[in-house]
């Protein structure tokens, strides 16, 4: 057992004790799957104080995973979840919803739900934050800075390119949009393929997430990839010399959905969860340093880094970024991750 399912089990049996007349899976205090690194410790400092502050100090334990591995834990004991907040990228958000692995979010009680920009608005569980994607450099090697996804193919920059394998959310979503820059789309991405082949002679490596691909910048691999915002900037705090700057074709935008888990034997505090991740104090707060998450409450007022580097307000942020048709790219995910192992292969 490891500490989280240890600490699980004490505030539920604690709670056991003090109402002899519930069962284990009423006693057991909301477990949130929040995303690992920095999404943990934004949700430890920021979320979780509102959340106790709107329920009067309920239990709840923050137990980090990737979106597949959430889903295969709910799949596998779907009439007694251990999970009752899933957090998901696009792609897994889709799928959980369709095999029906969360409840409706209950839109009509919702504080917030309104004021979320129309693309977060999922009725199966909305949109609680965006990850935008764009293009990371290290402004040592790379006196001047790229402007283009098209860039990455500069002769100049030859074995210093980075990119994430297909499994990632942010390896799909940059090859879907260098498909569309060459006449593709969702529907057919082989104009992207094409041009992997092409930069392959490029690559110094391809990383499996978007955490291990930052972490290629620390060590000097690599000077120029696609990259995640949020990522990138908990580099530069850390003194590593990396700068984001949003390609002229428009950064990628991922939705990070939050869902109230079926058959969980706390929906309500479920709710609550999900709630405070909505307002617009905890998203203002979240989009401060050192966490920069983008936010999707249009009540919230820009500042900052975001402001500056993203968008100054959430109607030039609508225009701006590019949202991506999941539903249609999960019909050929699949495929696309195989083809991609067996081209890009060494």
């Amino acid at each position: 057992m490891n500490r989280r399912t240890l600490l699980t089990s004490a505030l539920t049996l604690a709670a056991m004790r003090a109402f002899p007349g519930i069962s284990y899976a009423q006693a057991r205090p909301l477990v949130f799957a929040t995303f690992t690194g920095s999404w943990e410790e934004a949700h430890k400092a920021i979320l979780v104080p509102a959340y106790r502050k709107a329920t009067n100090n309920a239990g709840i334990v923050l137990d980090p995973m990737l979106s597949v591995d959430q889903i295969a834990k709910v799949t596998a004991a779907r009439n007694n979840p251990p999970i009752d907040v899933q957090l998901h990228d696009p792609g897994p958000g889709l799928i959980a919803i369709a095999q029906g692995l969360v409840e409706p979010y209950p839109v009509d009680r919702s504080a917030y739900y309104k004021d979320l920009l129309p693309v977060a608005q999922e009725p199966m569980g909305p949109a609680a934050f965006f990850q935008v994607v764009g293009l990371t450099y290290n402004p040592e090697t790379i006196k001047t800075p790229p402007t283009s996804w098209a860039d990455l193919w500069n002769p100049a920059y030859k074995g210093k390119v980075g990119i994430t394998n297909l499994a990632s959310t942010l390896g799909t979503g940059f090859l879907v949009e260098i498909a569309r820059m060459y006449g593709g789309s969702e529907a057919n991405v082989d104009p992207g393929f094409t041009a992997l082949a092409k930069l392959k002679p490029s690559l110094s490596a391809v990383a499996s997430n978007p955490g291990a691909l930052a972490s290629l910048f620390q060590q000097g691999q690599i000077d120029i990839s696609p990259g995640n915002y949020n990522a990138i900037q908990i580099l530069k705090a850390q003194g590593v010399p990396v700068e984001w700057v949003a390609p002229k074709e428009g950064a990628i935008a991922f939705r990070t959905t939050m869902h109230i888990t079926k058959n969980s034997p706390n929906p309500e505090l479920a709710f609550k969860l999900i709630e405070a991740a909505l307002s617009p104090e905890v998203q203002t707060a979240l989009m401060q340093e050192p966490y920069l998450v983008t936010p999707t409450n249009t009540k919230v007022k820009m500042s900052g880094a975001v402001a500056k580097d993203l968008a100054p307000d959430a109607d030039t942020m609508n225009k701006k970024f590019k949202f991506q048709d999941w539903a249609k790219i999960n019909e050929q995910r699949a495929a696309w991750i195989a083809r991609f192992n067996r081209e890009m292969a060494g």
